[in-house]
């Protein structure tokens, strides 16, 4: 995996600090929408099984990450198949779904920060997390979050450290 970063960072209308992705993927919305919400999509990309009861308010249950210890969330808003948000280990999750023409949808994964020094180590992460979603949608497989050690997030962690992005969070799983 290349270390080329395609995360922003952004600051939302509200104040609050995120980082963003998109990608664009050969799948009509509903097809996406499944990559989000079905635990056993999830589980090819997401870091932790993610059991979420799809209603305001619902809960979210993590586990399964061997970095994290089980935990749960709550759902902020969701409009299927079009948006999902969630809390998670003190971050929110917002994922949109927009469909293109020829059956194709565009995706952007927002994290809202709980804090800014994040920014960095959350968009390695996400890097990682979001290559084996690519793979996953292209049919193919690749481990990403769940190759551990051998996850390639190290070499993404630095180029958004040099291209400035607010780093300094301890790493999970890591003395850094």
């Amino acid at each position: 995996m290349a270390a080329e970063p395609t995360g922003t960072f952004v600051t939302l209308d509200d104040g609050r600090p995120a980082v963003r992705f998109s990608r664009e993927y050969d799948h009509p919305v509903d097809r996406v929408w499944r990559f989000v919400t079905d635990p056993d999509e999830l589980a090819h990309w997401f870091p932790s099984r993610a059991e979420i009861d799809l209603r305001p308010g619902g809960a979210v249950a993590f586990s399964g990450d061997p970095r994290l210890e089980d935990s749960t969330g709550r759902v902020v808003a969701v409009d299927p198949p079009r948006h999902l948000s969630f809390e998670w280990d003190g971050d929110e999750l917002h994922f949109d779904l927009e469909q293109l023409a020829d059956e194709r949808t565009r995706f952007t994964l927002t994290n809202v920060l709980g804090a800014e020094n994040t920014a960095a180590r959350n968009s390695a992460g996400w890097e990682v997390c979001l290559a084996a979603l690519d793979a996953w949608a292209r049919g193919e497989r690749f481990e990403g979050p769940h190759a551990g050690a051998r996850a390639p997030w190290q070499e993404l962690y630095a180029a958004y450290v040099a291209a400035g992005m607010p780093s300094g969070a301890p790493v999970p799983g890591t003395d850094a």
